[in-house]
């Protein structure tokens, strides 16, 4: 029996991935190239720090599997057709010299116009709205590197809590929840990307950058945030309808039907070999209606 045969997948009009953070030693590479394998889209649009140069700049952690997500983007561009969105992020600043860049299938800019049945959405990273990497880059990479520490010290500490049979838990999450300031940034952030969007006469905002994955109403206009790859484990799906979702990881293998075993949150085994795109992907069940917080 072919094992390729009747693969799962989840089809849409458009994925939207974002701080993928490729060479940073807490990137979660099987995950994310999990659903970028098993989703059928017309269109990728990558979200900024995508490539970590940051933790490349400091010897980082680039393995084959970080290269096996550049080969499946590249591949879907040349099999499917695939239209592929690269917005460049701070951690991937190295990239404004060269804006904006077309080639094949691949456009890298600094802000996109995804139009929706629903009207326009504007697309940016995030990070103009951070002053600290605008304006003082020392500053940035040494905050970096702070948080780089932190989930260092949350790997060790899961370490012991799988140990001890618990499950896992984000002590970055956490702290960025209980922290008065950083609620503050995030509020001050969502404040300025509904005003940018007005702006530029559009009905909703797509970002990334601070790893606080949303979708929920501001006023007006439709605020959308795809998480990261580093802690929440999340993408940006725009269904055939129009509708988008916040989907995590594990909730995206519940859907194709492809249950999480208990414990494969930490260590999932993806195949060392395959990079194929396969043409027998089979629809996975029609989602729920989307719930939107407002």
């Amino acid at each position: 029996m072919n094992p390729k045969a009747n693969k799962p997948a989840l089809r849409c009009r458009t994925l939207i991935l974002s701080d993928v953070h490729l060479g940073a030693p807490d990137c979660q590479i099987d995950k994310v190239n999990y659903v970028l394998k098993h989703t059928k889209c017309s269109k990728i649009i990558l979200n900024g720090d995508i490539i970590d140069g940051w933790s490349l700049g400091r010897r980082g952690g680039w393995t084959r599997e970080h290269t096996r997500f550049i080969r499946l983007i590249l591949k879907r561009i040349e099999k499917k057709g695939t239209e592929v969105i690269y917005l460049r992020g701070n951690h991937d600043d190295i990239l404004d010299r060269f804006l904006p860049l077309t080639f094949g299938g691949l456009r890298i800019v600094d802000k996109h116009i995804h139009q929706t049945p629903h009207g326009p959405y504007l697309v940016v990273h995030g990070d103009v709205f951070d002053a600290v990497t605008q304006n003082s880059k020392l500053i940035a990479v040494a905050g970096d590197i702070g948080y780089q520490t932190l989930l260092k010290i949350n790997r060790l500490y899961n370490r012991y809590r799988r140990w001890r049979g618990k499950e896992y838990f984000s002590l970055s999450k956490a702290i960025k929840a209980k922290t008065k300031t950083v609620v503050s940034y995030i509020s001050r952030f969502e404040e300025q990307a509904k005003l940018l969007t007005r702006k530029e006469g559009c009905v909703g905002f797509i970002t990334g950058h601070i790893h606080t994955p949303d979708d929920k109403m501001i006023g007006d206009v439709h605020y959308l945030n795809s998480g990261d790859w580093v802690e929440s484990n999340t993408a940006l799906i725009e269904h055939l309808d129009g509708r988008f979702e916040v989907i995590a990881y594990e909730d995206f293998r519940k859907r194709i039907g492809d249950p999480v075993l208990p414990g494969e949150l930490e260590t999932f085994p993806y195949p060392a070999l395959d990079d194929s795109v396969e043409d027998d992907w089979v629809p996975a069940p029609s989602p729920p209606e989307a719930v939107r917080v407002s």
